[in-house]
């Protein structure tokens, strides 16, 4: 029996309760219980892209607006955060289809996509059109702009009206836990 897959879009205002505790359910197993407070606040407060089979939820990922600095401006960014699929679902569509709501989300509203991948993930995004940053990632800290050497190679980044020197600085704003 093949089953009906129904990607759903919603602001995390409009998620209940019963969603979002799935959503975080979803979220500690696909990162093995390695998903923290803080990066469930990271997921918050954006526009969520959720896959469910019929009452199942199988899929999730959302874009949130961070500003990222670079070349001399500060670029109104849709950052993605906590995108993925069940393990037992992986390998079948799901992933892309919560992407391609994912960049219709940034396609229409930023200037930039950009996100920092876990192993594994890379050939995924760039297979999408996402480009590896090649350039130093930096963060906006209390006592001025730092490397963030660490994340360096993991980041991705979507281009929709920014113009961008992939090999420049790429400074995000300062957030508690992970910064990209």
């Amino acid at each position: 029996m093949s089953r009906m897959t129904d990607v759903r879009a919603a602001h995390t205002a409009e998620l209940g309760d019963n969603e979002l505790k799935a959503i975080r359910t979803l979220l500690d197993a696909a990162f093995d219980g390695d998903f923290s407070e803080t990066d469930w606040d990271h997921t918050l407060g954006g526009v969520h892209a959720t896959a469910w089979e019929d009452d199942e939820l199988v899929g999730h990922g959302a874009v949130v607006q961070r500003r990222l600095l670079h070349g001399g401006r500060a670029l109104r960014t849709g950052y993605l955060e906590g995108v993925a699929v069940r393990a037992d679902r992986r390998g079948q569509g799901l992933g892309a289809a919560v992407m391609t709501e994912l960049e219709r989300v940034v396609r229409g509203a930023y200037e930039l996509g950009a996100l920092s991948s876990s192993d594994g993930t890379s050939g995924f995004y760039t297979a999408r059109g996402w480009q590896l940053w090649q350039g130093p990632a930096c963060v906006l800290a209390t006592s001025g702009i730092e490397r963030t050497e660490g994340d360096e190679g993991g980041l991705y980044v979507l281009a929709v009206r920014a113009r961008l020197d992939p090999k420049g600085v790429l400074v995000c704003d300062w957030r508690d836990g992970d910064v990209w």
